[in-house]
């Protein structure tokens, strides 16, 4: 028997953000293949044996060749196979190489999308990442560079758009917003920094470009990095509000 691999976007966390086509895979599920930092909540909606192939920066994670082959094994044995993943399957989720792996071995394979981060920010902060006549151009990016991977054009990118999204970009905060400034972006530049978006516990942050490596500091979650124009009343509010704060002092 070979069963379908589905690729489920589990979006950024609030299980209410999934989708009906993703709750129903998961229901049907017999055997799911999870991302570390999909909350409980949404793991739940699945009956099937759910396990663990989580990747984080800097610490244990499950080899991408290692997930092909257990995702390959269980389809020769069960009908429903899940692999959710957090945010959308397609963004940064290297589902590329699992999508190939599996057609290469006969095996059928869907994908279901999700809610990735930099929608889900936008919708909590309430600023649209494009603006009529001020931003239209959006760029997702992540500064991260496997290795032997060729380098990665993400400064040239978010030079070029009016908004971007900086994905998995926290721990290197500091050296973004240096190599940003050094490539020609205004230090002033409007940021934004969410963590764990979509969630009770999410926090959010800010400012200026030129400030970012403290904006970001003590986020240890899932945390994305904005910056455009579109930014930049509430980074003008947020400064209000602080020199507010140290007055009242």
């Amino acid at each position: 028997m070979t069963g379908t691999v589905y690729l489920v976007g589990a979006g950024p966390g609030a299980a209410d953000l999934l989708t009906l086509r993703a709750a129903r895979v998961l229901g049907e599920a017999d055997v799911v293949f999870h991302d570390a930092l999909v909350p409980a909540e949404i793991l739940k909606l699945s009956s099937g044996r759910r396990i663990p192939v989580g990747k984080r920066s800097g610490r244990f994670a499950t080899a991408q060749h290692f997930i092909n082959k257990r995702l390959l094994d269980a389809a020769r044995e069960h009908r429903v196979v899940v692999r959710l993943k957090g945010g959308d399957p397609m963004i940064f989720g290297r589902a590329h190489e699992e999508i190939s792996f599996l057609l290469q071995h006969g095996v059928r394979v869907e994908v279901v999308p999700g809610v990735t981060a930099a929608l889900a920010a936008s919708a909590e902060l309430g600023i649209s990442l494009t603006r009529r006549g001020a931003a239209r151009t959006v760029a997702f990016v992540t500064p991260r560079v496997g290795q032997g991977e060729a380098p990665s054009t993400w400064v040239r990118t978010v030079l070029a758009a009016d908004t971007a999204a900086i994905y998995m970009g926290a721990g290197e905060s500091g050296a973004i917003a240096s190599t940003l400034i050094t490539g020609g972006l205004a230090a002033s530049t409007p940021v934004a920094v969410v963590e764990n978006a979509s969630l009770k516990h999410g926090r959010r942050e800010f400012g200026a470009l030129g400030d970012l490596a403290s904006l970001a500091r003590g986020f240890e979650g899932p945390t994305l990095i904005l910056l455009g124009e579109v930014f930049s009343e509430a980074a003008a509010a947020a400064r209000r509000a602080t020199a507010s704060t140290a007055r009242a002092r």
